[in-house]
């Protein structure tokens, strides 16, 4: 199937109805990118038998590879292998080695097992196991007519992903992936939009080899760099020169690359300095210390936090001034301010972040409107606040992560800054 092209079919009503966030379709397409593969098409049906079979007869008319996901459980609604058997004319067999495999995943213990489950053995005539080393749904490389291919999977990105690297990655680099090596390393910026950050870097963009993209999420944009060369070597080489030149360019609000995330840039610098944190939140709710903990090793850093949404909690507990919340309101700098130093002196941590906003949807006036956010970072050289709008469009949840995004952010520079 040498350069010719491979579609995604992602088979659930569950995705159609938003349920269910489609991030198979995602992954898939990263890793046929790195295949090299040619990927043009990405189709989601529900669970129809008549409409899931015309989307395989039409991909079978324009693509030697088909992927598909989902369908393949023992329930009523999972008709993929079933569907695909029957558009191309061919009977379903009992694999007998499948149905023992099926009986001993799902037995252990002792457990019955369900008749229902048989239905997984069920394979078209001669179509290969895809085994699933995870689940009890396998799947099936299968050509039902010269020149196209069908590889079925689970909807399950787990098992998804460990029949991907045992059986269908090597099956693809023998059948169609370039002899070619593609590396790709994703840029992370903060503080910066996508058009502005754009405008700085526009004639890399035109670059082919390395390319170099631009993708922007909620408070963050990604480059992402793929090069591609006849090995992973002569690949990174080409890489190098592009990176070093969008540091140079976009200085500090590049904050880190691939898996990084503010907390966690934020975590290591924090540790190599041999310093603590502590957090001080009030319209985000938990959400700065969430952001924190989630990223693992966390605790040789972060001591701890305090949720002070009341006025009385900020005093009690974080020792901010009545006369100070009087005058200034909740949402200010001189009380994020004292709300910073104060989770900082109480739990005896190098550094603390403070946030205190009107998330919204109401709460808010002409002086002080829905998404407008205080941040403050007090450290070891002292205590800054800034505020930040947000506007009143966002939504609740944007105003409360933009707000997390902002603060780590802030911390990050002054760290780098001392």
């Amino acid at each position: 199937m040498a350069e010719a092209s491979v579609e995604i079919l992602c088979v659930g009503t569950e995705l159609l109805l938003g349920n269910i966030l489609n991030g198979n379709a995602r992954w898939i397409a990263e890793r046929l990118a790195a295949l090299g593969l040619p990927h043009y098409r990405q189709t989601v049906v529900g669970d129809n038998p008549q409409r899931l079979a015309a989307a395989v007869l039409e991909a079978a008319q324009r693509s030697a590879v088909l992927i598909t996901t989902g369908g393949l459980g023992p329930t009523p609604d999972d008709l993929t292998t079933a569907t695909l058997a029957s558009a191309f004319n061919t009977p379903l067999e009992e694999r007998s080695e499948l149905w023992l495999e099926i009986q001993a995943k799902l037995g252990q213990g002792g457990r019955p097992v369900a008749a229902s489950n048989r239905r997984q053995a069920l394979l078209p005539r001669g179509a290969e196991v895809l085994p699933n080393p995870l689940g009890s749904a396998p799947g099936m490389i299968w050509t039902p007519t010269p020149g196209f291919t069908v590889l079925t999977f689970p909807g399950v990105p787990s098992e998804m992903k460990a029949m991907w690297a045992q059986t269908a990655d090597p099956w693809l680099r023998r059948h169609g992936g370039t002899s070619d090596v593609f590396v790709s390393r994703q840029l992370r910026f903060s503080g910066i939009g996508e058009s502005s950050l754009a405008e700085q870097v526009s004639d890399l963009l035109e670059g082919a080899n390395p390319t170099v993209a631009p993708y922007a999420s909620l408070g963050d944009v990604t480059l992402r760099l793929t090069a591609c060369a006849d090995d992973s070597n002569q690949a990174e080489a080409l890489l190098q020169p592009v990176e070093t030149e969008l540091r140079r360019r976009l200085g500090r609000f590049c904050y880190g690359t691939d898996q990084d995330s503010l907390a966690s840039v934020v975590l290591r610098l924090l540790r190599d300095a041999g310093q603590t944190l502590a957090v001080a939140e009030s319209c985000t709710g938990g959400a700065l210390g969430a952001a924190v903990t989630a990223v693992p090793g966390s605790s040789q850093v972060f001591l701890g936090g305090v949720i002070a949404y009341s006025n009385a909690v900020k005093e009690q507990l974080l020792s901010v001034p009545s006369q100070v919340l009087a005058e200034h309101g909740a949402v200010s700098d001189p009380v994020v301010i004292a709300m910073a130093q104060g989770v900082r002196q109480r739990l005896g941590s190098d550094w603390a972040v403070a946030i205190s906003g009107v998330a919204g949807p109401g709460g808010g006036d002409p002086e002080k409107p829905v998404g407008l956010v205080h941040l403050a970072v007090a450290g070891p050289d002292g205590c800054e606040a800034i505020s930040q709008r947000f506007g009143d469009r966002r939504g609740r949840q944007a105003v409360q992560q933009l707000s997390v995004i902002r603060a780590l952010d802030r911390l990050r520079l002054r760290l780098l800054s001392g």
